[in-house]
Formats: C-alpha cells, sequence, structure tokens
C-alpha cells in the first residue's frame, strides 16, 4: 500500500489546513549573464560579451539586489551558493572574491556551504581556477560538452579537447568536487563516439558528471535549422550505454542526469541540485535570475530583469524584479513530483507535505494509476519511479500535472 498521511497529522498544516509551519532550506543563485560566444542549442539567459564588462558595476548591482531580498529571507541559513551564467569564469577572481565577500557578511551561509561556480574550459578561465578556490568556491562545474573536436565545432564551442584535458588537470589540483557536463545523441553522433566521451570523462578521475542528452529548445538556432541528430532509439541506446558505464565506472546515478562518486558518497552529490529536486527555496539574484521562495500561507516565484543593461539600470531605482506571482495550490502537487520524480531515490511521503503544506491525500490517486502502470513503486518508504518510469518520465509526471 502506498503511505498516506492522514490531514489531522500533517505536520506542515496549519490549524486552517494549508500553509507551512516551517520553510524549506534555502539556496543562493547568483546569475552571471555574460559568454564569449552564445551556443546554438544554448536558451539560458546569456549574451555574448561585446568589448569589456563593466564587472564593479554588476557587482554592485548583485549587492543591492540581496541587500533588498533581506526581508524575504531574514535570519534564514544559506545551504549553498551557485554562480551559473553565462560563464562566470570569466570574471576576475577579485570579483569572485568581493561578490562571495558580500554575501558572507548580507546572510548567515551555513558551515561548510556547498558553493560552486560554473567554468568553461578556455584557457583564460582556467588561469583563474587558483584564484577562485582562494576567494572561497569548493566545487567547479566545468563545461565540457564533449570531447571530440568535430562535435564541438558543430555545437559551437570555442574549446577544443586539448583545453578541456588542461582545464580538468587544473581544477582537480584546486578543487576537491569538480562536475563535468557532458552531453550525447549529438549532432552526427554514433554510439562508439559518445562511449567514448564518457570514458574519457570517468577517466579524469572527477567525482561528478552530468550526463545530458541534447534537446533543442525553442528560440534557440538549433530549434529554427535542426541538425543532423541520431533518432530516438538511437539516443535511447545512448542513455542506456552511459547510465551503464558510468554505474561500471564507479558512478551512482541518483537523478536522472546527475551521477556521483563514489558509489553511495552523498558528499559528492551537488547539495544545491538536490535543493531544488527536493523542492527547497532558492533566492535568486542577477540579471534573470528565478527565486521561488516559502513562507507560512504560500509560495511564490519572482524573476529578475532579463537583459543585463536594464538590470543595472534597474538597480539604481531599486527596481530588480519584473514578474512576482504565487503559486496556485492546485499547481503545488504537479511542481513538487515535476522536481521529486527525478530523482532515483524518490521522496518519503512526509516531504510532499512539509514543502508543499498539503496532505499526501490530494495525489494519492494519481500515485496508486501510476503504480499501476508500473511507473511508480515504493521502496524504504519512498514513492519513487521505477525503472520504466525513468526512461518515461514526462508520461510519469503528465499524470500529476493539474
Amino acid at each position: 500500500m502506498i503511505p498516506i498521511i492522514p490531514i489531522a497529522a500533517s505536520p506542515a498544516l496549519t490549524s486552517e489546513g494549508s500553509g507551512l509551519v516551517a520553510p524549506p532550506p534555502l539556496a543562493l543563485y547568483v546569475h552571471w549573464p555574460w559568454c564569449v560566444k552564445k551556443c546554438p542549442y544554448c536558451d539560458f539567459n546569456s549574451h555574448e560579451s561585446r568589448g569589456e564588462v563593466d564587472e564593479a558595476a554588476y557587482l554592485a548591482a548583485l549587492i543591492a539586489d540581496l541587500e533588498a531580498a533581506l526581508p524575504q529571507i531574514w535570519n534564514r541559513p544559506v545551504i549553498s551558493v551557485f554562480i551559473g551564467g553565462g560563464t562566470p569564469s570569466l570574471m576576475r577572481a577579485e570579483t569572485a572574491d568581493a561578490l562571495l565577500a558580500a554575501i558572507r557578511m548580507h546572510v548567515p551561509l551555513h558551515p561548510g556551504a556547498e558553493i560552486t561556480l560554473e567554468a568553461n574550459p578556455g584557457t583564460a578561465e582556467a588561469a583563474k581556477f587558483a584564484g577562485f578556490r582562494a576567494a572561497g568556491v569548493n566545487r567547479l562545474s566545468i563545461g565540457v560538452q564533449s570531447f571530440d573536436d568535430a562535435k564541438l565545432a558543430a555545437l559551437g564551442r570555442i574549446h577544443d579537447s586539448a583545453e578541456a584535458r588542461r582545464a580538468i588537470d587544473l581544477a582537480l589540483q584546486n578543487f576537491e568536487r569538480v562536475n563535468l557536463d557532458l552531453m550525447y545523441a549529438l549532432p552526427r553522433q554514433t554510439l562508439s563516439e559518445a562511449g567514448r566521451d564518457i570514458a574519457t570523462a570517468i577517466g579524469t578521475g572527477v567525482s561528478h558528471i552530468s550526463a545530458y542528452h541534447l534537446t533543442l529548445e525553442p528560440n534557440t538556432p538549433f530549434h529554427h535549422a535542426p541538425p543532423p541528430l541520431p533518432d530516438d532509439d538511437l539516443a535511447a541506446d545512448m542513455q542506456e550505454m552511459v547510465e551503464a558505464r558510468l554505474a561500471a565506472g564507479g558512478f551512482a546515478q541518483y537523478e536522472t542526469s546527475a551521477f556521483a562518486k563514489p558509489a553511495g558518497d552523498t558528499n559528492s552529490r551537488c547539495q544545491h541540485n538536490l535543493n531544488y529536486w527536493t523542492f527547497g527555496d532558492y533566492l535568486g539574484i542577477g540579471a534573470g535570475a528565478h527565486s521561488k521562495l516559502s513562507n507560512h500561507e504560500s509560495i511564490w516565484r519572482e524573476a529578475r530583469h532579463r537583459n543585463p543593461r536594464a538590470y543595472m539600470e534597474g538597480a539604481l531605482r531599486g527596481d530588480f524584479i519584473s514578474t512576482r506571482q504565487a503559486v496556485a495550490h492546485a499547481d503545488l502537487p504537479g511542481e513538487f513530483m515535476m522536481n521529486a520524480l527525478r530523482l532515483n531515490e524518490g521522496f518519503p511521503p512526509r516531504l510532499f507535505t512539509e514543502r508543499t503544506g498539503l496532505p499526501i491525500a490530494v495525489i494519492e490517486e494519481s500515485v496508486l494509476a501510476a503504480r499501476r502502470e508500473g511507473l511508480l513503486e515504493t521502496v524504504d518508504g519512498h514513492i519513487r519511479p521505477t525503472p520504466r518510469g525513468r526512461r518515461f518520465l514526462n508520461r510519469l509526471l503528465a499524470g500529476f500535472l493539474n
């Protein structure tokens, strides 16, 4: 049977039957919006830097943004910081140092908090790795995508495989925790080529690998003019191969695209992303950054101005937020499940109630239907996707959407 928490026993409900008793863990996301070159598959809020970026002005805007948001997160400890982009490794190490100093000054940063910075393997960025470590960054995420020069060119990347290998070696000299971002099902990619990429990544000695299926996102050049991609059957074979080789290499798959080593060591997992997947809260500052924040009555989402210039100009007026909207109660089950069912181990029923303020009974019918289809199971008190459910994740999630 599916464990169900009665409404009366639900610890996260107020006497009125809705609302959160205590907010969930809080993470901080910082967006750096500039890149050297916009990749044709990328749909993130990134902008090619034409000329020198005014880092001092952007840093001042970030700090003002954080200060303006303090009443929303007052006295809540921050469990992780993620500096993403764009290409944050383009910033000077001195800028990263000043940014992290300001964060420590304004919010109670949890002792031992994970602090991640995204980096490209370019030579100029790699030369700054020691400076980023000295500033307080303790986890580096390198966007390699492939070790095949032809595939890198097809993806519009500006580094080659030799630069990627040098950057990884340098990263491992400075950081105990290093993630590699890889993609498969690339233009004209064969199964053996995808296998070589994964074998090379495993051989580097990093503790975390994120392996993504290349998707054609709307409003990208690849979407408007699709390159020749592997068909669905070949892409599925690649996914199975990637998962099998990483498992054989000692990596545990804990999320749809995330693999951590050594297997069973939760410290090598990305704590910042785990907070997303368990429907934790996050404050996003920077151009185009998004937030999800909770109080005792409601959960709401915010987005900052996307254009970097508009964001910095808005900072002078204290105007950062472009949209702010409460999440409807009817949408909360779908939002929670879209995150939690990405995790291989799933979630305990109490977490649904703690994060949404709703009784687990509201999703009982959908859970039972998914179990009948062989998409969900309950193991060790966790509701989790079956191997079939992980393979057909979109079909599984559709059963929980409002």
